[in-house]
């Protein structure tokens, strides 16, 4: 009969165990898929578009900078879409007040840097949040 009183605590490690494993099972992304994706699919264009703008509204340099190649786009789909973005960007003659479309600056104010977004996107609720960045003079 002493055995008895100790099946009581090894059940609560095993359930504390369990739930411990669990959760951290939970934590873990499980990818649906993941793939290439293409700059011309309208999801692609839409991330872009917002990586530029939060790019030149935090930075703090006074003209704004454009993409002038994208590198490469990967898609990667869990219980939200992800997507990974390199590309090349230059400086442009616009200074951050204006809107336009403006040409990229030569001479002295040349600027190309290569970045790197990682974007949490739900484009079909125009939903986007930049996980990470990482830009680079190229």
């Amino acid at each position: 009969m002493m055995a008895r009183p100790w099946k009581a605590p090894q059940l609560l490690v095993a359930i504390l165990v369990a739930l411990v494993a669990f959760s951290c099972q939970q934590k873990r992304k499980t990818y649906i898929s993941v793939f290439k994706m293409s700059a011309l699919d309208s999801s692609a264009q839409s991330t872009l578009k917002y990586v530029t703008e939060e790019y030149n509204k935090k930075s703090d340099d006074l003209y704004n900078f454009r993409i002038i190649r994208i590198l490469d786009i990967e898609s990667q789909v869990t219980d939200h879409m992800e997507l990974h973005i390199t590309v090349e960007m230059r400086r442009t003659t616009c200074f951050k007040t204006e809107k336009s479309t403006c040409d990229v600056q030569e001479g002295e104010l040349y600027k190309q840097i290569r970045c790197y977004f990682s974007v949490y996107t739900m484009p079909w609720l125009e939903r986007y949040k930049i996980l990470r960045k990482n830009c680079t003079s190229a």
